[in-house]
């Protein structure tokens, strides 16, 4: 009899022992089941969000230069006299008399060259360049302004008869191309038909009718029609 009740409690306590490995296994394979599947869900949730964009780093500009250039002075500049040229045909530089400092209308200084010459005689353009401005005024009747190549000196042609024919703002001369013809419009006397030749140079803002003058006869003096 005491024999069947051991063999009867050891059956129990293996029967329970049973079951409780077997359930134990059963979580921790579950348990387990859930991790995996947790990872695979990460693994496809990164693959499918999209990466970060790269934001290029800003391009820089070079850094200023610390010590600014100087500007260029050219208060002190002369015309160029190997550029220029008598700018009446036929006119030698002996003709020529300085005209430069004398006064007109009692207080006036001319600051310009006044070349005497027979009415339609060719006036030439004295230096490469461009027409800045045809302009009809009072004292200096038909005028042209010209730009030098560089845009420093103007050369201003005045008393003129007529334009050569074309002559247009804005188209480019050559040196002893003719431009217009020796008259006396303006405030000139009808019995002296002359070139008003004036030089200026001209301020930064390029303005035609604004410079300051420079006298024309050293710069002609000493040069003959032919140079």
């Amino acid at each position: 009899m005491k024999s069947l009740l051991l063999f009867l409690a050891g059956v129990l306590v293996g029967a329970n022992l049973v079951y409780f490995l077997v359930g134990r296994g059963h979580r921790d394979t579950a348990a387990a089941g859930v991790a995996v599947r947790n990872a695979a869900d990460a693994t496809d949730a990164a693959s499918a969000s999209p990466a970060p964009p790269v934001v290029p780093q800003a391009v820089r500009s070079p850094p200023p230069s610390a010590t600014p250039l100087p500007a260029h002075d050219r208060s002190d500049a002369v015309a160029p006299a190997d550029a220029l040229l008598l700018p009446v045909a036929g006119i030698e530089a002996s003709q020529l008399t300085d005209t430069f400092n004398q006064t007109r209308d009692g207080t006036r200084r001319h600051e310009a060259l006044d070349i005497m010459a027979p009415r339609g005689t060719p006036v030439l353009a004295a230096s490469d360049g461009m027409v800045a401005k045809l302009f009809t005024s009072v004292p200096g009747g038909l005028t042209i302004y010209e730009f030098d190549p560089t845009r420093t000196y103007a050369y201003y042609y005045a008393h003129l008869d007529r334009y050569a024919a074309g002559l247009a703002e804005g188209n480019a001369v050559h040196r002893g191309d003719v431009i217009g013809y020796v008259g006396s419009t303006g405030n000139a006397s009808e019995d002296a038909p002359h070139l008003h030749f004036a030089i200026f140079l001209l301020g930064p803002e390029k303005q035609w009718w604004k410079g300051t003058a420079i006298d024309p006869y050293p710069l002609l003096a000493k040069r003959s029609q032919a140079q």
